[in-house]
């Protein structure tokens, strides 16, 4: 995206990768939710997670190029041996690896790549549509050649870079006309593994492909270790955590992008026969990725939260310093930004002129302290019975025109303060109930919306909620994702990531200047200023991060010695009795 890649065109491997490693064994994963289909490229259904997945791998579906872990955003050959492009990005073109086969032995051709563009946009997530929409055509160049013209009112820098990473799909074995229905049946991709075993809402198991054509490309090399991948869904965290003690799953992650830390669970609960017998080991790692934004995310489509006044006044009232002192062994870090414990936060020095140049009039709308790099989420003493902390979110609510009468807190209608929050069974419902009393400290009521997990996803899909707990992960190189999340192109497409409805023009220019941003130290300041816009929007009720990451394993489980920028990495993973086989 900016700048050289950090390896040369010889490279032989990742380098948080062991290409040495052995090969063979049975893994095991545990993963929340369930699913009814396993087409994860669709609207329709609850779609299976570990065919194409950032955490577990990109195992039955690739992509043109590979992203390396190891920088902030560069790609390296995968499906695709060779990439062109120019300084302007008016166009990108890919040429083939000539050994690049589906998994049934036909060859990627560029013909399936143009298929996939075209079937995503019409039938698949909005997502695809609209990179499609980028696109002014895509066109065969050569034997293997395949050739993408961006429109340049509509693209960016980042487009091409986006484009290399949709995973590619077979012409020959996809039904154009059903494809955005939920199904049962495998769809088959140039991954290293295959399909075998479903089991609806409960289980899949994956296959290592004996031919798979990519053993031998660099960035594959040291992964995809296992010859067989089980992943086994829960619907209850709880029940996932007593599958791992009765070694019915490998790996337990306990904090990491993809998983809430428990701290207690972690000192606590960690001294079951299996880690007493040495048959559990737990590892933790560091990474320098941001820490993202966790939090509960407020509905800014539906009263009260359409009111910006009101959103940052609930923001006031979650006591974060109660909560890490007795749930959390004051294990947590606030977070305060979005690009937290990274060069990417804006709240650890005042704007730049640089970024100050991109605001323009936007500055007028951003909080001052925000603006300064001055702004922390609000403390409190940690008893629980802080009426500062009560009395300062209270003078908040009153200036959205609330008044508190006897023991309800009244908006300008009259009404009482009310609002529900939707959890995924019993996932934050600690946290919950914990905000739930400090907000009756002033009469607002919190009520608590349990559903199943099928409900939850179907619910949050179509917007049907007050406020949910999400984590927006992060990275180094944040980007057209943001589009998807913030957007407000994005913010009535059903099925998007906008989940608080934002619609501000600020938070699309920024957007735009990150996407535009053609040296790091423009992306840096875009990403600022971007990050100060969308605090002052209190958009989401900030949680906390932990910086280390810790995942607790089946202790014939091993890892590569140097850890990736953005942490451990699961598909680089082996079994050690491999080697013995």
């Amino acid at each position: 995206m900016h700048g050289e890649p950090a390896l040369p065109s010889d490279f032989t491997h990742f380098p948080y990768a062991n290409p040495d490693a052995p090969k063979g064994g049975r893994i095991t994963y545990g993963l929340p939710g369930t699913f009814n289909s396993v087409n994860p490229f669709i609207i329709q259904g609850d779609g299976v997670r570990g065919l194409n997945d950032l955490e577990v791998g990109m195992n039955v579906f690739e992509p043109l190029m590979a992203r390396s872990f190891d920088e902030p955003f560069t790609l390296y050959p995968l499906v695709a041996e060779s990439v062109e492009t120019d300084a302007e990005r008016t166009f990108v073109e890919f040429q083939l690896d000539p050994r690049a086969a589906f998994s049934d032995g036909r060859p990627v051709r560029p013909e399936d790549v143009i298929f996939t563009f075209d079937l995503l946009a019409e039938k698949a997530n909005p997502r695809y549509k609209r990179l499609r929409d980028k696109i002014e055509k895509i066109e065969k160049t050569g034997e293997r050649g395949v050739r993408f013209t961006l429109d340049p009112e509509l693209g960016d820098r980042e487009l091409p870079l986006i484009i290399a990473m949709v995973p590619v799909l077979p012409e020959h074995a996809i039904d154009r006309e059903s494809f955005d229905k939920s199904t049962l049946e495998p769809i088959i991709g140039t991954g290293p593994y295959t399909l075998s075993d479903v089991r609806p809402g409960e289980r899949i198991t994956l296959i290592k492909n004996p031919n798979y054509w990519g053993a031998d490309v660099p960035s594959k090399k040291g992964f995809d270790n296992f010859d067989e991948i089980r992943i086994v869904y829960f619907r209850d965290q709880t029940a996932r955590f007593e599958s791992f003690k009765k070694g019915e799953i490998d790996v337990q992650i306990e904090a990491s992008p993809f998983a809430n830390a428990d701290p207690a669970r972690w000192t606590k609960r960690y001294d079951f026969p299996r880690v007493q017998s040495g048959e559990v080991k737990k590892s933790t790692f560091q990474s320098a990725l941001p820490s993202g934004m966790r939090g509960v995310v407020l509905n800014t489509r539906r009263p009260p939260f359409d009111d910006p006044k009101v959103r940052r006044a609930i923001t006031n009232l979650f006591d974060f310093d109660w909560i890490n002192r007795n749930i959390f062994d004051n294990a947590y870090t606030r977070i305060g930004s979005y690009f937290d414990n990274s060069v990417l936060n804006s709240q650890t020095a005042p704007p730049t002129d640089a970024e100050r140049a991109l605001l323009g009039s936007y500055a007028d709308q951003i909080l001052p302290d925000i603006l300064a790099g001055q702004w922390t989420p609000p403390t409190s003493d940690g008893t629980g019975r802080d009426r500062n902390f009560v009395r300062n979110a209270l003078t908040l609510f009153q200036e959205a025109g609330y008044k508190l009468e006897g023991r309800q807190l009244t908006g300008p209608d009259g009404n009482p303060l009310s609002f529900e929050l939707m959890i995924d069974g019993s996932d934050g419902e600690m946290i919950a109930l914990s905000w739930q009393k400090t907000l009756a400290l002033l009469g607002i009521r919190l009520d608590l919306r349990k559903v199943d997990t099928a409900q939850y996803f179907e619910r949050r899909k179509r917007f049907d909620y007050d406020a949910i707990i999400h984590f927006y992960s992060s990275s180094l190189s944040p980007g057209a994702e943001q589009i998807g999340r913030w957007s407000s192109l994005a913010a009535d497409a059903e099925g998007s990531f906008n989940f608080a409805g934002a619609k501000d023009p600020a938070v699309d220019a920024m957007i735009d200047a990150m996407l535009a941003a053609s040296t790091r130290d423009e992306f840096e300041a875009a990403v600022r200023a971007y990050d100060r816009v969308l605090l002052s929007g209190f958009y989401v009720v900030p949680f906390y991060f932990m910086g280390e990451q810790r995942v607790a394993h089946d202790a014939d489980l091993a890892y590569p010695e140097q850890t990736a920028l953005y942490g451990f990495q699961l598909p680089t993973w082996w079994r050690q009795t491999a080697a013995d086989q």
